[in-house]
């Protein structure tokens, strides 16, 4: 059996998981033939009743190895630097993948595509956020200026989608009911997510509480 890569991806619906997931196949292998182009329903999401219990409709779209013609052009030292520790990292983990780098003036971007990564990307991506801490560590380190994004398997678009859901729901219910509401742990990554995603509604305000790794964002009534 051939490899496959495959990413997951989810939406309010099976058909906007499905092109998201496209989306991010695409991002990682561009020019890919959509027509090669398969598609795993992991479950149709749940709309809840009045907004509550809402779950996301989750899609895995796969492609064969065989079938993605990697485009590689020249890499700066970062990026190269970026693509060693990964690979190093993929490997004394037991996951074989394909590593992607994207650049410009001011990023280094690297997707990692394959099978099985998971154990990469961790609980609500602590893994993966250690791994992009350590390369952004080890870019500095050699005196070199540029932001380090490592995501795996369009992990990091599913999970703001996520979040994002996640804090406009919760903004609107601290509005409707002037109660405030926790939400879950999260990382420091994903904190900083939804307080950009709240910092301009007039209505609520964010605050982080707790110690981590228990350390999460309280949704409150703007002025209290």
């Amino acid at each position: 059996m051939s490899e496959e890569l495959s990413v997951e991806a989810t939406g309010e619906t099976v058909g906007e998981a499905k092109w998201a997931a496209l989306r991010d196949l695409e991002a990682l292998h561009p020019g890919l033939d959509k027509a090669v182009v398969s598609f795993q329903v992991v479950s149709e999401g749940e709309r809840g009743i009045l907004g509550v219990g809402y779950a996301p409709a989750r899609v895995v779209a796969s492609v064969p190895a065989d079938a993605v013609e990697e485009e590689s052009g020249p890499e700066s030292e970062a990026g190269e630097l970026v693509r060693e520790l990964l690979e190093r990292v993929t490997e004394a983990v037991g996951v074989p993948c394909r590593i992607a780098i994207e650049e410009d003036e001011e990023s280094i971007r690297a997707g990692l595509a394959g099978r099985d990564l998971g154990v990469l990307i961790g609980r609500h991506g602590q893994t993966i956020d250690a791994v992009q801490y350590l390369a952004n560590a080890f870019v500095l380190r050699s005196g070199l200026r540029k932001r380090v994004v490592v995501d795996a398997a369009g992990y990091r678009a599913r999970r703001e989608a996520t979040l994002e859901t996640l804090a406009r729901r919760t903004a609107r219910r601290v509005a409707e009911t002037g109660e405030p509401v926790a939400l879950e742990a999260m990382t420091p990554v994903e904190r900083r997510i939804v307080h950009e995603l709240l910092k301009d509604d007039p209505a609520v305000e964010t605050v982080s509480e707790g110690s981590e790794p228990h350390r999460h964002v309280v949704v409150v009534p703007a002025g209290d």
